[in-house]
C-alpha cells in the first residue's frame, strides 16, 4: 500500500515528506504555518478555534487512498487506491517522523531574520495535528490507535473524513478534538458528479456517516467546499443534511484553485469571498445556524 519512488518524488517536488518504512504517510508544511512564524497572518482555525498556527502538524497517515475522485481535490488523481493492502507503519513511528521532518523543513527560518524566534522555537514541539493533507484518513488501518497515540502527546486533532468508512467512524474509541464530515454535494445527483465515488453506495454512506456524527462526544464540524458552477445550488437540500448530522459547527469555503486540481477546474470555478457569504446565509435560513465568524483571506464562513 505505497506510491512508487516517481510518484513519491513529484510529491516531494511540491513540499510532501514521506515518513516511515511502507511510504503511505507524510507531512507537509502548511501555508499558514510559514505565515504565523514570520507574523504575516494565520489560519482560520487559529481564528476560529485558537489553534496556533505555528505548531500545527500538517500530516497523513494514507496519502494515496481514497474512494473518491473529487473535481476539487487538490491531489493528484492519476493513484487512487480505494482498498489498503499490504503492510503500514505504526502510529508512533508515523508522528515522531512526521514530526522530525517537520522540524527539517521549518530549520530554514532561523537564518531568516524576519521570523519570529518564539514562534519558531515552540514550532519544534507542535501541539496540533491537522489529519487532513491528502487521502482519506479512515482507510489507514491504525486510525483509532493513531488518534489515540496523539491524545497521549497532548495534541489536539483535526480529522477530516469523507464518511465513506461507516464502520471505522462508528467504532472510533479515541476521540479527536474536532472530527469532520465533508459535505460537498446536496444530492445523489451532483455529489456523483462531482465527487466521483469509486464505490458503490458512496452516496448512501456519506448519509449514513451523517446520521452518526451526532453520536460523538468529541467536538464536530461538517465542511462544505463550493465550487462555482458546480455545487452552489439548493442551499434547501444542504440545510437539510446538516439538521441530519447536527454538528457543532459548520465551515463554507471556497475551492481555492491549487495542486493537482488546476487540471480539472480553472479560477472561474472559485467563488469570491462575498459569494461565499452570500451562498451561507442562504444555508443558514434553512437551519439552526448562524454565521459567527469569517476569514475573508481563506474564503471560508463559520455557521454555529
Amino acid at each position: 500500500m505505497s506510491l512508487n519512488k516517481e510518484q513519491q518524488q513529484k510529491l516531494e517536488k511540491s513540499g510532501y515528506r514521506f515518513v516511515g518504512n511502507h511510504g503511505h504517510a507524510a507531512a507537509k508544511i502548511c501555508h499558514w504555518t510559514k505565515q504565523s512564524i514570520l507574523d504575516r497572518g494565520v489560519c482560520y482555525k487559529e481564528k476560529f478555534y485558537g489553534i496556533e498556527s505555528h505548531r500545527c502538524l500538517q500530516m497523513s497517515p494514507s496519502v494515496s487512498s481514497c474512494q473518491q475522485e473529487c473535481e476539487f481535490c487538490w491531489r493528484d488523481l492519476s493513484y487512487t487506491e480505494t482498498e489498503w493492502i499490504g503492510d503500514y507503519d505504526e502510529p508512533k513511528t508515523i508522528i515522531d517522523e512526521a514530526i522530525k521532518a517537520q522540524n527539517n523543513l521549518l530549520c530554514g527560518f532561523g537564518g531568516n531574520a524576519n521570523a519570529n524566534k518564539r514562534k519558531l522555537e515552540e514550532s519544534k514541539t507542535p501541539t496540533n495535528a491537522a489529519i487532513s493533507l491528502a487521502g482519506e484518513p479512515m482507510m489507514y488501518p491504525e486510525i483509532d490507535e493513531l488518534i489515540a497515540e496523539f491524545n497521549r502527546r497532548n495534541f489536539t486533532t483535526f480529522v477530516v473524513s469523507n464518511g465513506q468508512c461507516v464502520d471505522k467512524l462508528k467504532n472510533l474509541n479515541a476521540d479527536p478534538y474536532q472530527l469532520y464530515l465533508s459535505l460537498d454535494a446536496p444530492s445523489k445527483k451532483s455529489y456523483e458528479s462531482l465527487c466521483n465515488p469509486k464505490i458503490n453506495d458512496g452516496w448512501e454512506n456519506l448519509n449514513e456517516s451523517l446520521e452518526t456524527l451526532s453520536t460523538f462526544n468529541s467536538r464536530t464540524c461538517i465542511r462544505t467546499t463550493l465550487v462555482k458552477g458546480r455545487n452552489m445550488e439548493n442551499p434547501e437540500g444542504y440545510a437539510k443534511l446538516i439538521e441530519k448530522a447536527d454538528p457543532d459547527f459548520v465551515e463554507i469555503k471556497a475551492y481555492m484553485c491549487v495542486g493537482s486540481s488546476r487540471e480539472r477546474l480553472t479560477l472561474s470555478n472559485m467563488p469570491t469571498f462575498d459569494e461565499v457569504v452570500v451562498f451561507a446565509e442562504e444555508i443558514s435560513k434553512y437551519c439552526n445556524k448562524k454565521i459567527v465568524n469569517e476569514s475573508e483571506i481563506s474564503r471560508v464562513v463559520l455557521l454555529e
